[in-house]
């Protein structure tokens, strides 16, 4: 099968020809269908997430068909649509796993990542950690929902009834996420690169109340602050921002240096806190609540062989929505 490998970090993705995977116990061979371009990918590619297996096949919003089934897999039949995440399987041994925890477990794999993805023709998963996908969405809109959407539902969970909501870095979970918050009633503040005006314009085509650069204030106090942009000065921005007893949530997987900040910026009750991958039911929650938001996902499609086309345009904010990679395109 056709494959974009990575073979060490800080270079390219190499296509490659290599050979179809056998489904082991309780797992699934999924035909892939779509798979998404995710920040994270970017911070494996360029070393800051330590330790992927290498060679990798990167990708962990995956949509595809069940090719084939494992002993013992009897969750999905042969023929159904899928979506893998990031969390690929846990212990289920571990306190966090028996107490319903288990995005935290000590022992986890990870989609493209420890295990590999979907920047292929054809990948494995473990049925237990895949989800049905609603009919509401195609192939190439349900892609980004397995981690942008997943992420994001899970970091708006952590702001609480927050009504006055900042986004910081308006991409793929942002634009996402920002569907869901205004369905519920909540108004937006949408924080972009200084000077982006393509992407405040995006903002407040999707309803954000107000748009404008991360280094301005906004123009009354939030409740809360969800951010998504990799970008560690942006917490005492958001800080600053945030009404006493608001949450500021960290919501990627890596961010740059947090600078010193004055303690007032914290004083007031104000809560820092980050997320950390997903759990199966926070999959099940946002499935289900994703058609009845009307979220409508903003993809920009390329073959799969354009994967570090993709992920330089991801990389250089030229994106509006998600890339997302599709082979035989």
């Amino acid at each position: 099968m056709l494959a974009m490998l990575l073979e060490k970090p800080g270079t390219p993705l190499r296509a490659a020809e290599i050979d179809k995977p056998e489904p082991a116990e309780h797992q699934i061979l999924i035909r892939v269908l779509a798979c998404g371009v995710c920040r994270t990918d970017l911070h494996v590619v360029d070393g800051e997430l330590a330790e992927p297996k290498l060679p990798l096949v990167l990708g962990h919003e995956i949509i595809g068909r069940v090719a084939a089934t494992g002993p013992g897999a009897e969750k999905f039949a042969v023929g159904d649509r899928v979506g893998v995440p990031w969390l690929g399987e846990t212990c289920g041994e571990c306190p966090f796993c028996r107490s319903g925890r288990e995005n935290l477990c000590d022992r986890p794999l990870f989609t493209g990542y420890t295990r590999n993805g979907g920047y292929a023709e054809y990948t494995v998963a473990n049925e237990h950690f895949c989800f049905a996908i609603p009919e509401a969405f195609g192939d190439m809109e349900a892609a980004p929902l397995m981690c942008a959407g997943l992420i994001g539902y899970r970091s708006l969970a952590m702001a609480g009834d927050a009504r006055r909501l900042g986004i910081y870095g308006f991409g793929a979970a942002a634009h996402l996420i920002a569907q869901v918050a205004q369905f519920q009633g909540r108004k937006i503040f949408a924080f972009t690169r200084p000077g982006d005006e393509q992407a405040q314009q995006f903002a407040l085509s999707l309803g954000a109340a107000w748009a404008g650069d991360s280094d301005k204030p906004p123009p009354e106090p939030l409740d809360a602050a969800l951010i998504f942009a990799p970008v560690g000065a942006l917490v005492p921005a958001a800080l600053a921002a945030t009404e006493k007893g608001g949450t500021v949530v960290c919501g990627g997987i890596h961010m740059s240096q947090i600078p010193a900040f004055r303690y007032d910026l914290l004083w007031g009750e104000r809560v820092v806190r980050s997320v950390a991958n997903l759990t199966r039911r926070d999959g099940e929650e946002f499935l289900k609540l994703a058609p009845q938001a009307g979220v409508h996902p903003q993809t920009q499609t390329y073959p799969l062989r354009q994967a570090n086309q993709a992920l330089d345009d991801l990389r250089a904010g030229r994106l509006s929505g998600a890339a997302v990679l599709v082979p035989g395109l």
